[in-house]
């Protein structure tokens, strides 16, 4: 049986959430040469509202594009959470910003948690989180490797701020290990 990962990234509009799917999703066809479906969704409100973006990943082809249960439910805001939550399972890893999102009932079997939201501020703009984000999830799911997801930001960020993403990531990506107690030698 082929690995397939079904990933929704939620939060609300103007979180990036949209461009942290996109990565994603971009980092696993073009720069790991899976399958990869991107679908993205956010309510008329744009920003402030609940959005979320989609991300299927196969080694073989994706022949469905919608998720039905989530491997991973990454939530950036409370009211995603709210929103979403309910569309998975107790099986689903939920990754959450633990700032921003309150977990409810005991439900989950499996929750990480990384304060994005406030690393961002500390790199000095809040706008980065997203990246925080990816770089977490890199860390702690390997669904692509640290250069594949390292080469989609740096495609997919706006020019000029190549070197704050990467920072964003980095951070990201050295709480997951911590997190995770990960020594650099079991990458």
């Amino acid at each position: 049986m082929a690995d397939k990962f079904e990933i929704r990234i939620c939060g609300f509009g103007g979180q990036g959430v949209i461009l942290a799917g996109f990565i994603l999703g971009q980092a696993a066809a073009i720069f790991k040469g899976q399958d990869a479906v991107f679908i993205q969704d956010y309510g008329p409100e744009a920003r402030g509202g609940a959005c979320r973006a989609d991300v299927v990943i196969s080694d073989q082809r994706v022949l469905y594009p919608y998720i039905t249960n989530p491997s991973l439910l990454i939530v950036m805001s409370q009211v995603a959470y709210d929103k979403f939550s309910s569309q998975s399972d107790n099986d689903t890893l939920l990754i959450v910003d633990e700032d921003l999102v309150e977990v409810g009932a005991a439900r989950w079997k499996r929750v990480l948690s990384i304060p994005a939201t406030r690393m961002a501020e500390e790199l000095g703009r809040v706008a980065v989180a997203n990246i925080v984000m990816l770089g977490f999830v890199t860390a702690v799911t390997r669904v692509v490797s640290v250069e594949e997801m390292k080469q989609s930001v740096q495609a997919s960020v706006p020019k000029g701020t190549e070197e704050l993403n990467m920072r964003a990531f980095e951070s990201g990506y050295a709480y997951g290990l911590e997190k995770l107690q990960f020594r650099p030698e079991q990458e």
